[in-house]
């Protein structure tokens, strides 16, 4: 899938205007008001994960099927944990540093380009680089 320059596929990306993209700035597949029927239950849930209707992929632990443990679901490890999450599998959400990637404060640094290590700062001058540069960001 090609990249576009925000890192996201290029056609959901919305900054970029992606083929995917609808006039009310959703993806076209899901927004309702382009005619999207979603699935609902009458909760006003995703029916085949809706507790209450037991739904299709509700175990009988009443947790969602690929996410039990004690079901084997498929999502969970040999290590009794999320796949994606775990660093002894290598997960897909575990970054270069062994921490969960959208937790990673180096990570999401080195994403910004605007800190060049955050070691050099105290917690409380991130968090004030980190605001400025949102607002610098925002007034360009």
């Amino acid at each position: 899938m090609p990249k576009c320059p925000h890192n996201r596929r290029k056609s959901i990306c919305k900054e970029c205007k992606g083929s995917s993209i609808c006039e009310h700035n959703r993806i076209k597949y899901m927004c309702k008001e382009c005619g999207y029927i979603p699935k609902l239950c009458p909760h006003n849930r995703r029916k085949y994960i809706c507790k209450e209707c037991s739904g299709s992929s509700i175990c009988l632990h009443n947790r969602i099927r690929s996410q039990c443990k004690e079901c084997g679901g498929s999502q969970i490890c040999n290590h009794n944990r999320r796949k994606s999450q775990c660093k002894e599998c290598n997960g897909s959400q575990i970054c270069r540093h062994l921490k969960i990637r959208s937790k990673c404060k180096e990570c999401l640094a080195d994403k910004d380009n605007t800190i060049p290590e955050i070691e050099e700062y105290t917690k409380e001058e991130y968090e004030i680089i980190s605001f400025l540069a949102k607002v610098i960001f925002i007034n360009s």
